[in-house]
């Protein structure tokens, strides 16, 4: 399918806003002056910011939300930016899309708090979820870029811990592999519209130091993926990730997982963080939708 021309439009202006080597502190600049065209809350939709235990929060409710079901999404922004103020537009749409709860936690961020402390605060949000009488087999854990890994390596933790784990897991454009191994950084460096590799490398090692790159809970392509759940990851087929996403489906489905990749033509880089701004995002969500009422209708539990 041809994209749109909203989404060509788009793909414009995030190029010129984003290829621009940046700082952190610029990064995080840029983070909240995006999140100031988020426009008007959707009549349908309220959100709460709440503290979790010294972590702020978000909760996204539509009105015709199921109340016991909850996506717990992990933002990106490269281990070094990203709120809950830029990534609402996305969340709204895709609560609106999935008819859920969506809760969005603001983890520490490197490199002033740098690993494990993003995955301290996602293991803590998701076991209070499960005080506040939420069913783990109600959860779902999404996350996108950064978010999209971290999701990946915390349900790892959370299996190594003998933890009650989520129903399933969504990763849009995933960065799995902080070694920097596939061969897209660089084969797709001038179709992607916003990272490049020399980004990537610095973010990588503002989260933990060169040896630990290859620790299955940084980097969860080196991980055992026996008993993880079901597995959906979107990617775009001209972003430096894809191999990322790939190499995330091959190493899972070949320890047994229920992997499903969509791979998007002629996209970026987590496309959907645009919300209604372009209809490629509310496909990419009516996909989930899809990938998630699978899980919680057809799920078989020892």
């Amino acid at each position: 399918m041809k994209s749109s021309l909203r989404s060509h439009f788009w793909k414009f202006v995030i190029r010129k806003m984003y290829k621009k080597r940046m700082t952190v502190s610029e990064l995080r600049a840029q983070d909240a002056s995006a999140a100031k065209f988020m426009g008007h809350l959707p009549k349908d939709v309220k959100v709460e910011n709440i503290n979790i235990n010294g972590i702020d929060a978000a909760w996204i409710r539509p009105s015709d939300a199921n109340r016991k079901k909850v996506i717990l999404h992990l933002h990106g922004g490269g281990y070094v930016t990203g709120s809950i103020a830029s990534y609402l537009r996305m969340c709204i749409l895709m609560a609106q899309t999935l008819k859920m709860n969506v809760l969005l936690p603001a983890y520490r961020l490197a490199p002033e708090h740098p690993f494990p402390a993003a995955i301290d605060d996602v293991l803590k949000i998701y076991r209070w979820l499960l005080e506040q009488g939420h069913q783990s087999k109600d959860i779902i854990i999404s996350g996108d870029s950064a978010g999209g890994g971290l999701c990946v390596a915390s349900v790892i933790a959370l299996r190594d811990h003998e933890d009650a784990l989520p129903a399933a897991v969504v990763c849009m454009s995933p960065w799995t592999d902080l070694t920097m191994r596939g061969q897209s950084h660089m084969t797709k460096s001038k179709s992607e519209a916003m990272l490049t590799a020399d980004a990537l490398r610095e973010w990588a090692l503002s989260y933990t130091d060169e040896q630990n790159l290859s620790n299955p809970l940084v980097s969860p392509i080196f991980a055992n993926f026996h008993r993880f759940l079901p597995l959906l990851i979107q990617v775009s087929s001209d972003e430096v990730l894809l191999d990322d996403a790939v190499a995330l489906a091959e190493k899972a489905k070949a320890d047994g997982v229920d992997v499903t990749l969509k791979v998007w033509d002629g996209l970026w880089h987590v496309w959907q963080v645009l919300g209604d701004a372009i209809p490629e995002s509310r496909m990419a969500f009516e996909e989930i939708r899809q990938f998630v009422c699978a899980q919680f209708d057809g799920m078989v539990r020892e």
